[in-house]
């Protein structure tokens, strides 16, 4: 009998394809392993075996794989399963699910290698300059990688040009498979074994009176092994304040042996955490409510103020969950708050907490994914959206904090999956309790907790009493009129600055754009400069010396002059973070700011530095977007100061409401978090507004009744499912015409659904391609599978139009 096994290649395709294997491979290969494949004309991937079986597909050419890669498995049953129900439900394929997840450097594929062909005859004068460039480069090289040849020619796009020169016989081409992954290596020191007795030990240090910096080494670590730990070359020279070259001499006198070991990139030494704080009565009668809401299999919803001390009650049930040696997953939205939050685990856990986010480098990923399908030792994991994905084996707790937050849905690439829903799925294949935590639930999560799905779990007060913050409009329509303003900042947000900075308070000021204006326009004419690839204005980046464009990167120097009309009179509307930090520092000169937004947090430990200054008191103000509203605990803030409230409210977007009422409440939270009550003061145009109203009073119920009004009366989610799906080309009209098919093909099947579009968003171009959206509005009567079975098909068909091949069709399932 012949064996075939079922392999999920990385791209987007619909179905798995069939490889034959030989019956000892039959036995040996496991679902989860992986393999090396050919698909394509010559392109290798690495596949994951989904099953082995005998059943010989008819529909092609079965071709053997090209070898095994793993001894065991690296993916679980229970990931599969759950890869199947991210790409039935989020309507993309399993493979797009397993590029998602898998870290980089588990996905080995080939690389094109250049090689000279030695039977080829050719002329040197029959060569081009760039022929000849690569040509001369083989001479000295075995082989090029395709990134070499392009550094080599100065091109971008270099595959016609092999293509040409394989087509006259000058070059091979070569499929390679690399493995990119590489061990941290550390150098130990150690004693040779002939000077580990003391006596002749005391004789060598008799003999080096001359040579007293490799005495001093010996002598150092002599006492750094009395504690029975390794010691690393590292530690050794800067405890003992020498140089490598008094360790060098050393090893060559054989007194020192040199051992080079793969250390742990992600781990900590074992130790032994601290104890855990004792909770008060409130947290306690919550901690009870948990415990019997997940005796009933319940997801919990746990709605607390801002500082009423959710985090210990998460401490505590992880704490449970690691003694009985299983594994818990700890989700945050965003990784400023893991940097927090790590520091705090660790004080408890220590060697037992995990961290997973896009920050980390490729080599770190993997070694976290090692550590947890090991499951050697009992991990929280702490990390954003990706960490859902990883290869658990005893979970057994997830929690989701801030869980309300936009961060956990997936935008692109596919799969667009919310990290908070897949977490629910996965606590179900794995037979774990979910928690979800928030100051201001979603309106989904809260209407579920109402309705019975979830248990709901209040925590009302905050932590040792504490005052929830003052919060205080300031109208800058009466600022204005009576010329109260010195820049953006009112008199009165001026006059609380200075008495918080004169009790020794902190300062956070919230504006939710980043760069020094969004908009650089010309007096005179009234131009704006605007990006040659997207349908917006150019930010203006004075840090930069820089007009930048936040969808696609592209950046310009600043003009002198209009580009229109010449003139010199140039003005900057509207305001970021950067005109906020700049006006600052000439209103307070002798005190300090920080800014925390994406420009100021690019690098790896950017947000620790941030974080740890402001924790320190380095820094007197911290200015940034929505990056600090969620969830930070700065323990000296008194002041939180709102710079312009009314751009969140008038957003054209169902959710704007019920963003602005969160993104305030939340920023509102981080003042006042120890003995004296905060202070917020909000500037806004519209002092009246309902929501600026029910964020002031902390009236969430009002706010919750009065939205569930407008989505039921709407049609929008918690009451119906939306799923959106946009359209991209580079030509106007076709991208709309080809949104039409779609949606005259749509409404030909019966479906009873309403479908909306297609019509062009805010920004309807971006990096030159434009964008149409349809969306599908789905009320609860309908079956949802049926409706996205009919999308599937629909857009099945309309990838099979040659004249639409070249139009990019997206399907995001609960888009906004």
């Amino acid at each position: 009998m012949s064996h075939f096994i079922d392999v999920i290649l990385p791209l987007p395709l619909e179905r798995f394809f069939a490889y034959s294997i030989t019956p000892a491979e039959a036995d040996y290969i496991q679902p989860g392993m992986r393999v090396a494949v050919p698909f394509g004309k010559s392109k290798i991937y690495t596949g994951i075996v989904d099953r082995v079986h005998q059943e010989e597909p008819v529909a092609y050419e079965v071709r053997d794989i090209e070898f095994i890669v793993d001894d065991t498995p690296i993916v679980t049953q229970d990931q599969l399963k759950l890869w199947r129900w991210i790409a039935s439900y989020y309507v993309c394929s399993v493979g797009q699910v397993m590029r998602a997840a898998l870290p980089k450097s588990l996905m080995l594929e080939s690389e094109t290698i250049v090689l000279k062909n030695e039977q080829s005859n050719h002329d040197e004068d029959e060569l081009d300059d760039k022929e000849f460039l690569i040509l001369e480069a083989l001479e000295n090289r075995n082989a090029l990688k395709v990134q070499e040849v392009m550094d080599i020619v100065d091109r971008k796009s270099v595959l016609p040009l092999l293509r040409d020169m394989l087509d006259k016989n000058y070059i091979l081409l070569k499929e390679e498979v690399y493995n990119t992954y590489k061990p941290k290596l550390e150098k130990y020191i150690y004693l040779h074994e002939h000077y580990r007795d003391e006596e002749r030990l005391k004789n060598l240090l008799d003999d080096m009176t001359r040579a007293h910096q490799q005495r001093n080494a010996v002598m150092t670590l002599f006492m750094l092994k009395t504690g029975n730990k390794d010691v690393t070359k590292k530690a050794l020279m800067e405890r003992a304040q020498v140089t490598s070259s008094v360790i060098k001499a050393l090893v060559d006198k054989e007194i020192f042996i040199e051992v080079e070991k793969a250390v742990d990139r992600v781990l900590d030494e074992r130790m032994d955490g601290e104890d855990l704080y004792e909770l008060n009565q409130d947290q306690a009668v919550a901690m009870t409510q948990i415990k019997a809401s997940f005796e009933e299999d319940k997801v919990t919803l746990l709605h607390g103020v801002t500082s009423s001390g959710k985090t210990e009650i998460y401490v505590r049930l992880i704490k449970e969950i690691l003694e009985k040696g299983k594994q818990a997953l700890y989700l945050l939205p965003e990784i400023a708050l893991t940097t927090q939050l790590i520091g705090r685990l660790k004080f408890f856990f220590k060697h037992q907490v995990l961290v997973f986010h896009s920050k980390y480098s490729l080599n770190e990923r993997l070694e976290v994914w090692q550590h947890i399908i090991d499951a050697k030792e009992p991990y929280v994991i702490i990390g954003a959206r990706s960490a859902v994905l990883l290869p658990f084996q005893n979970l057994r707790l997830i929690i989701v904090d801030e869980e309300h937050e936009t961060s956990f849905k997936q935008q692109d690439p596919a799969p667009r999956y919310h990290a908070r829903d897949t977490a629910i799925v996965l606590a179900k294949v794995k037979s774990a309790r979910v928690l979800l935590g928030s100051a201001t639930p979603s309106i989904e999560s809260y209407y579920n907790a109402t309705t019975g799905k979830y248990s709901l779990v209040e925590l009302k007060r905050r932590f040792k009493n504490i005052k929830m913050p003052e919060i205080n409009m300031i109208d800058l329509k009466v600022k204005h009129h009576k010329k109260r303003m010195k820049g953006h900042f009112s008199d009165t947000l001026i006059e609380h600055m200075h008495e918080a900075f004169a009790d020794n308070k902190q300062v956070i000021l919230f504006q939710n754009r980043r760069g020094f204006a969004p908009i650089l326009e010309c007096e005179t004419c009234g131009n704006a400069p605007q990006c040659p690839n997207c349908d917006v204005s150019l930010t203006y980046h004075q840090y930069k010396n820089q007009l930048r464009c936040h969808y696609c990167g592209y950046h310009t120097y600043i003009p002198k002059e209009c580009p229109t009309c010449s003139s010199t009179a140039l003005d900057t509307k509207g305001f970021g973070t950067e005109q906020v930090e700049q006006e600052f520092m000439e209103l307070f000169p002798d005190h300090k700011i920080a800014r925390m937004d994406l420009d100021t947090t690019r690098g790896k430990n950017s947000y620790e530095k941030l974080i740890a200054k402001v924790d320190t008191g380095a820094v007197d103000c911290l200015v940034g977007t929505q990056m600090i509203t969620k969830g930070l605990d700065f323990r000296n803030v008194d002041l939180v100061g709102v710079m312009n409230s009314d751009s969140m409210l008038n957003f054209p977007d169902f959710r704007s409401h019920e963003r602005c009422f969160q993104l305030l409440t939340q920023v509102a939270g981080r003042a006042g978090r120890t003995e004296n009550r905060g202070k917020v003061l909000i500037q806004t145009y519209n002092p009246d507004h309902m929501i600026l109203q029910q964020v002031s009073t902390y009236d969430y119920s009002t706010f919750f009744r009065e939205q569930l009004e407008d989505r039921y009366q709407f049609k929008y989610p918690p009451y119906h499912r939306l799923i959106r799906i946009t359209f991209k080309h580079r030509d106007y009209n076709f991208t709309q015409e080809s949104a039409q098919w779609f949606v005259n093909a749509l409404n030909q099947i019966p479906h009873g659904v309403q479908v909306l579009g297609p019509e062009f968003p805010a920004v309807a171009r971006i990096r030159n391609k434009y964008l149409t959206h349809v969306v599908v509005k789905i009320g609860k009567q309908h079956e949802v599978n049926k409706i996205k079975g009919y999308i599937v098909k629909v857009r099945r068909s309309f990838e099979a139009i040659k004249q639409y091949r070249s139009v990019r069709c997206n399907v995001d399932v609960d888009a906004y």
